[in-house]
C-alpha cells in the first residue's frame, strides 16, 4: 500500500498503525476540581534535561478546553491487565472515573492506581499542529512498576509484548 499527500487519509492511518505504541490515560482536574481523563497513544519523551514529555489531543476532543486550561496533567502508562480501563477512558462518557482507583500527588492530577508508569507534569507548552494540539509537560514526579508488561496497540488492535 502507498500513501501520497492528498490521497485517502485511511491509508495514512493504516501506515501509521504499523508503529506499535503503548497505551496511556491522560488525566487532569477541570476548573471545578473534577477528574478528567482520556485514552491516548500519542505519548513520547521529548527531553531528559529538562524532563519533558508530550501527548497529542485532537481539536475535536470534548476535553480539549479542559486540558488547554489546566496547569498540570498526568500521563498514566497502562499495563497488559489494564486493557478494560483503556476502553473505559476511550468512550464518550462523563463517568469514566466510576469504579477506577486513583490517587493524587502534588498537583492533584489523577494518578491511576496500579499503572505501569505515571508521570505528573506541569504544562510547559501547548503547540497547535494540524488537527491536533501537542501538550508538552515538564515532569515533576514519576513512578514505575518494573515487573509488569505494557499494554500495546498495533494495527488497530491491542497486543501483548513478545520477546524476540
Amino acid at each position: 500500500m502507498h500513501y501520497q499527500a492528498g490521497s485517502d487519509a485511511r491509508t495514512l492511518r493504516d501506515a501509521l498503525g504499523c508503529f506499535a505504541t503503548g497505551v496511556t490515560v491522560v488525566t487532569t482536574l477541570d476548573e471545578q476540581g473534577q477528574p478528567v481523563g482520556l485514552t491516548a497513544n500519542s505519548f513520547s519523551s521529548v527531553s531528559l534535561d529538562p524532563p519533558l514529555i508530550l501527548f497529542c489531543l485532537a481539536r475535536s476532543s470534548s476535553n480539549l478546553e479542559r486540558f488547554r486550561r489546566a496547569e498540570h496533567f498526568a500521563i498514566n502508562v497502562l499495563h497488559i491487565g489494564q486493557q478494560p480501563m483503556s476502553g473505559v477512558f476511550a468512550r464518550s462518557s462523563t463517568e469514566r472515573f466510576d469504579g477506577v482507583a486513583w490517587e493524587s500527588w502534588d498537583t492533584g492530577a489523577p494518578i491511576l492506581s496500579g499503572s505501569l508508569a505515571s508521570f505528573e507534569c506541569a504544562t510547559h507548552q501547548v503547540v497547535e499542529a494540524g488537527d491536533h494540539l501537542v501538550f508538552i509537560g515538564r515532569v515533576t514526579r514519576a513512578r514505575f512498576e518494573p515487573r509488569r508488561d505494557p499494554l500495546l496497540y498495533f494495527r488497530g488492535r491491542y497486543r501483548r509484548l513478545h520477546f524476540a
